[in-house]
């Protein structure tokens, strides 16, 4: 008998990763049995029976692309689905943009939104001058960190949410990004915060461009939920397109899972903007080539179905009119949710104070639970939730709300006690 081969591979050389958080607590939540349980973890839309939602407007696309006869599975050029991506840089970018119109614009289909921002880290990390630092606000999605620290692109961090508001801490914002050495990266969440829910108003964004501008920093949005914050696709992309009139140079990594309930799909779009100089076509003529190139050498061709149900309603004014309405109920359930949420707890005189609730915009609510708060929540209510507090709103509903009330009650009150 042979005698066994040594791996190459150690625990010291390999060690043990941790398990991704938000998919083990969707793990846990799966093994309970309790029949009571409430999932306010994972980040998918959920309908009032918790149950997923596919989009009625996504239900007619699909039956138009089954009975194409041209349909085929051929492979998608490197850049995607050009239908797709050219309706995309107009839904964030509006399709009156300066930008459009002077082809100072560049896209390129990914996989989803962790595409999009991988593929723009990507790209800086290996073009931007001087190898600057990211700056994200503290808190941010979890994989912002990840991704740029593959890259090799540094991290540090902005201040963002106030404690003691449960809102927008702007002067540490603005003091942050005005102490970080000119020409940094600051990442900035478009719209719907994650995972705050907290968004600025459209003057400090005003102030943010001023202080960007002065500072020589390059934006890079993150919009994973144009449409689905408020229900208004515009007022979503209000900040991007207020950039751009601005004439910043900057990039916007553009998720269509939330938006279209396009989760397994992973449609997506990275988009490029240029400044307004006269060689400026010429620049992202140049960018483009290298962003085809790293796509190339990654994932070769982006996924067809999902940019393809995309492209069918985002072409087709009726479908688009009535994915409007699809949003609008979705961004609507949710405020309904924030609402009968905060009532629940002010009727309970639960101790502190919850107009956040109904405050924060979008999917998540930063709750100001605090992490003994919530695991009390998971070991004697069953209630899933990130232990930072961070809440889905898309998981209650009016079977669970009060129930989950009562949950936080008990566990703030008794935290008191301690």
């Amino acid at each position: 008998m042979s005698q066994p081969t040594p791996t190459s591979f150690s625990a010291e050389a390999v060690p043990l990763a941790p398990e991704d958080p938000l998919f083990g607590l969707m793990a846990a939540y799966r093994a309970d049995p309790f029949d009571k349980k409430v999932d306010l973890g994972i980040g998918a839309y959920r309908d009032n029976n918790a149950k997923p939602w596919v989009l009625p407007v996504v239900k007619k696309a699909d039956a138009i692309l089954r009975d194409d006869p041209a349909l085929n599975h051929e492979y998608l050029p490197i850049a995607g689905l050009a239908s797709f991506t050219s309706a995309a840089a107009k839904l964030i970018l509006g399709a009156d943009s300066p930008a459009i119109a002077e082809q100072r614009t560049t896209s390129v289909q990914t996989i989803s939104g962790t595409g999009a921002v991988h593929l723009g880290a990507l790209f800086l990390a290996r073009f931007y001058p001087g190898k600057p630092t990211v700056y994200f606000s503290n808190p941010t999605w979890a994989n912002h960190n990840q991704i740029f620290n593959n890259v090799g692109v540094p991290v540090a961090t902005y201040p963002y949410f106030s404690k003691s508001t449960k809102g927008l801490d702007f002067t540490g914002m603005k003091k942050a990004i005005s102490d970080a050495p000119d020409r940094s990266i600051i990442l900035l969440h478009a719209c719907a915060h994650n995972p705050t829910g907290v968004d600025p108003t459209q003057e400090q964004w005003k102030e943010l461009a001023v202080l960007l501008r002065a500072k020589s920093h390059f934006p890079f949005f993150d919009c994973a939920y144009q449409g689905f914050a408020s229900g208004d696709l515009a007022k979503d992309a209000w900040a991007v397109r207020y950039f751009v009139s601005q004439g910043f140079e900057l990039c916007i990594a553009q998720s269509f899972a939330k938006n279209f309930g396009l989760y397994g799909e992973r449609a997506g779009c990275f988009h490029f903007v240029t400044g307004p100089a006269t060689d400026a076509t010429k620049t992202i003529g140049r960018i483009s080539s290298q962003l085809a190139i790293l796509q190339r050498s990654e994932i070769s061709n982006p996924p067809a179905y999902g940019a393809r149900i995309a492209s069918t309603v985002l072409n087709d004014p009726a479908l688009f009119a009535e994915w409007e309405e699809n949003l609008r109920e979705m961004a609507g359930r949710i405020i309904t949710m924030r609402k009968a949420l905060r009532s629940k707890l002010e009727e309970l005189e639960t101790p502190g104070s919850w107009n956040h609730i109904t405050d924060q915009i979008g999917m998540f609510s930063f709750t100001g639970l605090s992490e003994r708060e919530v695991q009390k929540l998971r070991d004697v209510a069953h209630v899933y939730m990130t232990k930072n507090g961070r809440i889905s709103m898309a998981g209650l509903n009016t079977g669970n709300v009060e129930y989950f009330a009562k949950a936080v009650d008990r566990v703030v009150r008794e935290a008191q006690k301690l």
